[in-house]
């Protein structure tokens, strides 16, 4: 029992993050018709986002310390952070200390800016062509922004530590009864699920209960009609591609801490959130969601000593059999809608 519940809690970490950018992904779909093949480097940019925030709060100055001496009795040069000159030590060490959450302030307006900047500048020209044409063009501009991450950046994957105060483990395993340390669970992995639990309730609730997110359904579902009805709806699906990159930049920065970032991780999270899309139903919110969760979950089982015993690499391949599966019985996956991509 005690393994099946890590493992719950492991598919949940993963499936978080799987259906944010899937979430992401069947925004842009959904209301832009675009198939989206940058949409990881977006998470990608994201993580960086804690990177930089996390930089420039340690910017640093060079002062001669009285109180610290050289073997010779010399007083030393030490760095202090900028930030230390405008609120204090204290107050700067916390503030360096918390520079993985404070990202998500730093991160929102500028995902926001490169989503609109890649809608107006690029994204708009393919609306009306071919989903291969769409395809190639953002998978290219992927590879773009993954090599100029890596050229200021570098190759190596960069530690960003998450705040000391949740750099420890909870003990599932005394809470429910088993014994001490038998379930024992990250902290900020469990902050990442509330996390996203968070931002996946935040959307929807914007799309069911604003006035921007009902014109924004009825666009997704039949855009002509609500165009002949005066509302500009172009651009209000230009602030929800800027909103759709921004969801994938707060999944990116949050998960800073649990793997370090690197030029390609959006890569990695690419193809895998994909397959969840087609898994869920193309142009399915609900059905991201859901299959990024159940996905991740099975992804989790597979990965276990026993499963791997009796079928070794599986875990590599669980995802992709499944949704072979599912393609083969549902064709529009577990929630897709008719006439989404069957032309």
């Amino acid at each position: 029992m005690d393994a099946i519940i890590l493992q719950i809690l492991n598919g949940l970490d993963k499936g978080s993050a799987y259906a944010l950018i899937a979430l992401g992904l069947t925004l842009i779909f959904g209301t832009l018709g675009v198939v989206n093949f940058a949409h990881g480097a977006l998470f990608m940019i994201g993580a960086f986002c804690a990177v930089t925030l996390s930089r420039i709060l340690t910017l640093s100055h060079t002062v001669i310390d009285e109180t610290q001496k050289d073997f010779l009795g010399n007083p030393l040069k030490v760095d202090v952070p900028y930030i230390y000159d405008i609120f204090g030590q204290q107050t700067g060490d916390a503030i360096i200390d918390w520079a993985v959450p404070i990202s998500i302030l730093f991160a929102i307006p500028v995902m926001v800016g490169i989503g609109f900047a890649m809608e107006r500048g690029l994204i708009k020209h393919f609306y009306k062509r071919p989903h291969a044409d769409q395809i190639l063009v953002t998978f290219g501009l992927a590879i773009v922004l993954q090599e100029i991450i890596k050229y200021f950046y570098g190759a190596n994957p960069i530690p960003t530590p998450a705040p000391d105060a949740f750099r420890g483990s909870f003990d599932f395993g005394a809470m429910l009864g088993f014994d001490p340390n038998t379930i024992i669970y990250p902290y900020w992995r469990l902050v990442y699920f509330a996390f996203s639990a968070v931002i996946i309730g935040a959307v929807f609730a914007f799309l069911q209960f604003t006035t921007f997110g009902m014109v924004v359904r009825a666009g997704m579902a039949d855009r002509e009609t609500v165009g002949l009805l005066g509302i500009n709806i172009d651009k209000r699906f230009t602030i929800m591609f800027g909103i759709a990159a921004a969801v994938a930049g707060l999944a990116g920065v949050m998960y800073a801490p649990i793997n370090s970032p690197n030029y390609h991780m959006g890569m990695d999270f690419l193809v895998l959130s994909f397959v969840v899309v087609v898994v869920g139903g193309m142009g399915s919110l609900s059905g991201a969601v859901l299959a990024g969760f159940l996905l991740g979950i099975l992804e989790s089982f597979a990965s276990m000593a026993v499963v791997l015993e009796i079928l070794p690499g599986i875990n590599q391949i669980i995802i992709y059999l499944v949704a072979i599966i599912i393609l083969l019985t549902r064709p529009r996956g577990l929630m897709g809608r008719k006439g989404v991509m069957e032309e």
